[in-house]
């Protein structure tokens, strides 16, 4: 009897600690109240070109439009405070090129990265179809030689492979460039609009006694 009890003892888990190392963020804003109808009609009149399966425009520095002057100071002041207050950075993030997106019924977005870009965004300027067709952010976007399934009973923010944004009309969401998203196909009868679009940092970064300063 001693000994069973002194097994058990000894087999017992140990108590243990998981606590975040790092974290990677996203942002997300409603920005609403700075689009107009009027707006909202301009971008999707715009002339739109194949994009392997959705559509883009073939307008590719949208935010530079002067029918579109609320909407880029809207997002400017977001990526002001994302640098400032996410980042904690006392650079400037401006916007490079910016797009127009549209998905028809059936349409997804392939995977993919934003390449000479620091943070990018989405805007989803209009009415989202029901369902709105989610955002999809991957952990990996590189080659695995082993994957190992997860326990969905144990996912959690340390072991997921993905997670998904759900936007909705207005809502702006900026990410670090580098990550891997796609999204998901689109289910519903309704065209699926957004507007996509890049950053880079501007100011001076490293250093001048260090002789790595670059002045963007």
């Amino acid at each position: 009897m001693g000994d069973s009890t002194a097994m058990a003892t000894r087999t017992a888990a140990r108590a243990f600690d998981v606590k975040p190392l790092f974290a990677e963020p996203y942002f997300i804003t409603n920005i609403a109240d700075a689009i107009s109808t009027k707006q909202e009609a301009f971008i999707k009149a715009l002339k739109m070109n194949t994009n392997q399966v959705n559509q883009i425009s073939d307008e590719l520095y949208l935010f530079n439009r002067p029918e579109m002057k609320s909407v880029a100071k809207a997002v400017q002041e977001a990526l002001d405070t994302y640098a400032s207050e996410v980042m904690g950075v006392q650079h400037r993030l401006e916007v490079t090129q910016s797009w127009a997106l549209m998905n028809p019924p059936g349409v997804g977005m392939h995977g993919h990265t934003h390449s000479n870009s620091m943070v990018s965004g989405s805007l989803y300027y209009t009415d989202m179809p029901d369902p709105p067709g989610n955002m999809i952010f991957e952990r990996h976007n590189t080659y695995r030689q082993i994957e190992l399934g997860i326990d969905g009973r144990k996912q959690n923010i340390y072991n997921a492979p993905r997670n998904a944004v759900v936007p909705k009309k207005g809502d702006l969401v900026l990410f670090s460039s580098s990550l891997q998203h796609y999204v998901e196909a689109n289910s519903s009868q309704q065209n699926r609009h957004s507007i996509a679009f890049n950053t880079f940092v501007r100011g001076t970064i490293g250093s001048f006694r260090d002789v790595s300063e670059l002045k963007l």
